[in-house]
């Protein structure tokens, strides 16, 4: 897939898993692994969160761990949460929308 494509809805998947709950860096690579993202990195997901984080989309905070160090852990913001809105409307139009270019490919492809 496109990289700068990926990297859009990613941002908007990555909000989505973080408004379920609060979260660090590693397990929402894990929880994005589990919806079928497998190749993703921690090089690809952690500039996207310090950017979100830098738009006040996310916050982050410092939590004990019982396992180590300190884990950063994201939480929603009100602004992120807008986001999210809008990201969900954009990617219903564009589903759509791609859906139906792709329904007249395949009947013109079937009538030659």
């Amino acid at each position: 897939m496109n990289t700068q494509l990926l990297k859009g809805v990613l941002e908007g998947c990555i909000l989505l898993v973080i408004q379920q709950e609060p979260i660090y860096g590693y397990a929402l690579i894990q929880k994005l692994r589990q919806f079928g993202f497998e190749s993703l990195v921690g090089g690809t997901v952690y500039p996207i969160l310090q950017k979100l984080e830098k738009n006040g989309q996310i916050q982050g905070e410092m939590r004990k761990s019982p396992e180590g160090p300190d884990r950063k852990y994201f939480e929603i913001t009100e602004v992120g949460k807008g986001i999210i809105q809008q990201f969900i409307a954009e990617w219903r139009q564009l589903t759509t929308n791609v859906t139906k270019i792709i329904k007249v490919a395949n009947d013109h492809g079937d009538t030659q």
